[in-house]
């Protein structure tokens, strides 16, 4: 295995695995022995559905803005902020009126992620 194989670009859309979790909302999958990354795109006023899963998730917002849904309250998020999502609670994203691009960090990997699909299960 070639050192290369194991760093990527945030914007090289070609990269990961592709997922199309909602209408508006894809991500791209790089998934890892102990842990996920997931860089989901969010077009303009999109969302995702509430949903929940025994991982653990850390998101990071890179670019835009929205309300980050999480155990029944909202929460305004703008680039640079980040958080926490205990496994088995439900959340969910609305991005802002110029989208959004979310780094999430799973762990450990879901295993649903390690391939090609769409949806959030």
């Amino acid at each position: 295995m070639s050192a290369r194989e194991n760093f990527f670009n945030l914007d090289a859309l070609e990269q990961g695995i592709a997922r199309e979790l909602a209408e508006g909302m894809t991500t791209r999958v790089f998934p890892g022995e102990d842990a996920m990354i997931s860089i989901v795109r969010i077009e303009a006023n999109r969302s995702g559905e509430i949903h929940s899963h025994p991982q653990e998730q850390w998101g990071f917002c890179v670019r835009g803005s929205g309300l980050r849904k999480q155990a029944g309250e909202e929460i305004p998020v703008s680039a640079g902020d980040f958080w926490r999502t205990p496994g088995g609670v439900e959340h969910g994203f609305s991005a802002g009126s110029e989208g959004a691009v979310i780094f999430d960090v799973f762990a450990p990997p879901r295993e649903e992620y390690t391939r090609a699909g769409s949806g959030f299960a």
